[in-house]
């Protein structure tokens, strides 16, 4: 394995980026304005990340040839989505300095690894391993219904998820899940979604921003409201979680971390995600520091930047064709546009998102 440096990369680096989506733009930018070059790995060739960087490698994720070729390319690896095959990400790591670790991939990438990893530090919903259609119609019994079934890799979004139903016919839902394995997670009496991005040095510094709400229309996150409104106890408590699952993981980077409130007042962790997320968009127009600049610091072993808040936001996600509305919302004063340059509006697909901006605790309370 590459060593562990904790040396700062000096500005004129190349910040190697598994991945060319949207986070991956966001992340180039952020390099370049604090003097970095971005290489972008992606199978794709027009892909948002690559649009804005000074390289690309266009390849499959598993071609070692090319990831060599890259490796030596670049100062540090570092990853947009963790999806990227674990044997890859370890193969990166003999070759170059990879931040975070192949290790925090290999556990957020599957869902049954990534829950009982996060109970040796906080709850979780009630869960069960499935492998059939027999498999699924006894842990419904043994959790209840409704539940939802999930395959125990590669969805995201809503994608490989069933809702089980009282009267769900398994056989039908275990097709429709379609994979070898999956996970059966018990429904929660949900008060509300939170999430919570804390940064990891490689010399043990800390930075985290507020937790924040988040409200999901088909299963895909519409909007975050920054901070959430939560009594100071939960708000620390879900801190804390972030915290101990990113020591725990021995994190050098940024870790996401999902948490439902319920109606008790007491916080499950739904999943985990070691690098920028989608909640965190409006830390870019609302804090000192934005997730993407926070990324940049730590796996260049910088200092890490302020998580200080200059105003409450309201960040929106535009997804398909409510694209089309960036006419107006350049028109409204108070709103903050980015577009990720993707070239075709499909349903589901996220083409940008809008930031509004409040004063501080004068964000409105829908």
């Amino acid at each position: 394995m590459a060593p562990r440096s904790v040396h700062p990369l000096p500005p004129g680096s190349t910040i190697g980026i598994m991945g060319g989506g949207q986070l991956g733009r966001m992340t180039a930018l952020a390099a370049a304005r604090l003097g970095y070059k971005s290489h972008i790995f992606s199978p794709e060739d027009d892909s948002p990340g690559i649009q804005v960087s000074a390289a690309a490698t266009i390849a499959d994720y598993q071609d070692r040839t090319a990831l060599q070729s890259f490796a030596e390319a670049v100062d540090v690896v570092t990853f947009e989505f963790e999806n990227v095959p674990a044997d890859s990400a370890a193969f990166l790591a003999d070759h170059a300095l990879v931040r975070p670790g192949p290790q925090c991939l290999a556990i957020a990438q599957d869902r049954l690894l990534e829950k009982e990893f996060i109970n040796k530090t906080a709850p979780t919903t009630p869960y069960r391993r499935v492998t059939s259609a027999e498999d699924l119609a006894k842990a419904a019994d043994e959790i209840g219904r409704p539940a939802v079934l999930k395959t125990s890799r590669m969805g995201y979004d809503g994608k490989g998820q069933v809702l089980i139903a009282p009267d769900c016919d398994y056989a039908a839902a275990w097709a429709e899940m379609g994979a070898e394995i999956g996970i059966l997670e018990a429904f929660v009496d949900l008060d509300c979604e939170i999430s919570v991005i804390t940064a990891r040095s490689p010399h043990g510094g800390w930075a985290t921003y507020p937790a924040v709400e988040n409200r999901h229309v088909n299963h895909i996150l519409d909007t975050t409201m920054a901070p959430a409104r939560l009594p100071d106890g939960l708000a620390d408590q879900a801190v804390a979680i972030a915290h101990d699952l990113a020591e725990a993981l021995d994190l050098v980077g940024l870790l996401a971390v999902e948490m439902f409130v319920t109606r008790d007042k007491r916080i499950l962790v739904n999943e985990m995600a070691p690098r920028p997320h989608n909640s965190g968009h409006w830390t870019m127009d609302a804090c000192a520091t934005s997730q993407f600049e926070q990324l940049v610091r730590a796996v260049c072993g910088l200092p890490l930047g302020s998580v200080d808040c200059h105003h409450d936001a309201v960040m929106k996600n535009l997804i398909g064709d409510a694209v089309n509305g960036w006419p107006d919302l350049l028109a409204d004063p108070g709103a903050r546009l980015h577009l990720y340059g993707k070239a075709e509006a499909r349903p589901g697909r996220k083409m940008g998102h809008v930031t509004k901006l409040f004063a501080l605790n004068q964000k409105p309370k829908a």
